[in-house]
């Protein structure tokens, strides 16, 4: 790997953030309680990942404490970016896991600079931050907790159901900033599901974590995406959706079509050809060379298919490109803990 074995001071501007510093490695380990998997313990010079102007995201900053996602969706977009630390997008994607294991300490430290503005923050953008290495590192309180105590709002996106665990730090976090939490849940057909991500929770251990973090007043929000043509497209699928989505007490659900990057698409359709060969020749033409978007015909007849049943069912819903342009107007900065909020501040911030 570019950042095992080197020498002290040795730097990779190509890497990742805060992998730049190969002469962070801390050691690899393999265990019994993970077996199949690595995890490759990195001393990060930075927690904070600014994302580039030219993103359309609604958000600056991010924080990744992992690399790589034990989850196993074959549809993750993250996939390509283990190829930065020359593994590869697939089985090592699943399997080897990049720690950063001073997150906490590098994070405190930068929140710490007079130049930090307290502008949202989201964790589970790239990799999932309860997968199942966090139970074994337990990262996500000292950050909730040192994001929480510097006035810094934060946004939390997650298939991990160990969320539960941090209901209680979450609860009073949300007491000194705003605290947005969504609950990735895309598949409801339980074969599918368990094909198509077989490291993640089930879905209804998922949706049973929406009902706790409810019961916490928290107002959810679930990721239904991304939307599989041929697959979970149907209405009755939608409806089976939503219905679920609604009984587990969300507020909110954001929509999207399949989308497949440089470096998913490989193994989305090798996947694919194992799982539905039926349905290669369809996907091929509707993803074609390098496309990674679904056709805009379909997403407009999807949009016309789910809209209306969103609606029918009470609940807030918006596409992946309405949620864009809604963004968090309001939310890029907030006032420190020792300024009083002021009447624009939004009391239940969104993400997206």
């Amino acid at each position: 790997m570019r950042w095992q074995g080197q020498i002290v001071g040795d730097t990779d501007a190509s890497a990742l953030p805060g992998l730049e510093d190969r002469s962070g490695m801390v050691r690899s380990v393999t265990t019994p309680e993970f077996a199949g998997m690595t995890f490759h313990e990195v001393l990060a010079k930075s927690a904070l990942n600014k994302v580039p102007g030219v993103s359309r995201m609604p958000f600056t900053w991010t924080i990744n404490p992992y690399r790589g996602c034990s989850h196993a969706c074959v549809y993750c977009y993250a996939r390509r970016t283990h190829e930065y630390l020359d593994l590869d997008g697939g089985a090592d994607f699943d399997s080897q896991i990049v720690v950063k294991v001073n997150v906490v300490e590098t994070l405190q430290r930068e929140l710490r600079r007079g130049s930090w503005e307290h502008e949202l923050v989201a964790l589970g953008t790239n990799t999932d931050p309860y997968q199942r290495a966090e139970g074994r590192y337990k990262l996500m309180p000292g950050i909730i907790e040192a994001l929480a105590a510097s006035g810094t709002p934060m946004s939390i996106l997650t298939k991990g159901t160990l969320i539960r665990r941090d209901i209680p730090l979450l609860v009073r976090a949300a007491q000194r900033v705003p605290v947005d939490i969504q609950m990735s849940i895309a598949m409801y057909d339980d074969e599918l599901q368990k094909a198509i991500e077989p490291g993640a929770p089930t879905t209804q251990a998922r949706l049973d974590t929406v009902r706790a973090l409810t019961d916490a007043d928290f107002g959810v929000t679930v990721f239904l995406m991304p939307i599989l043509p041929h697959l979970t497209d149907s209405i009755d699928a939608i409806t089976q959706a939503l219905e679920r989505i609604k009984a587990a007490g969300a507020v909110r659900v954001v929509y999207g079509a399949l989308h497949l990057r440089p470096g998913v698409k490989r193994w989305f359709m090798q996947w694919l050809g194992d799982f539905r060969p039926d349905l290669l020749s369809s996907y091929r033409g509707l993803y074609p060379g390098v496309s990674a978007e679904a056709p805009k015909p379909y997403r407009q007849w999807l949009a016309k298919r789910i809209r209306p049943l969103i609606r029918k069912h009470g609940l807030d819903g918006r596409d992946e490109e309405d949620s864009f342009r809604a963004s968090v107007r309001g939310m890029r900065r907030m006032p420190t803990p020792e300024a009083p909020a002021t009447a624009s501040a939004p009391a239940q911030p969104m993400l997206f």
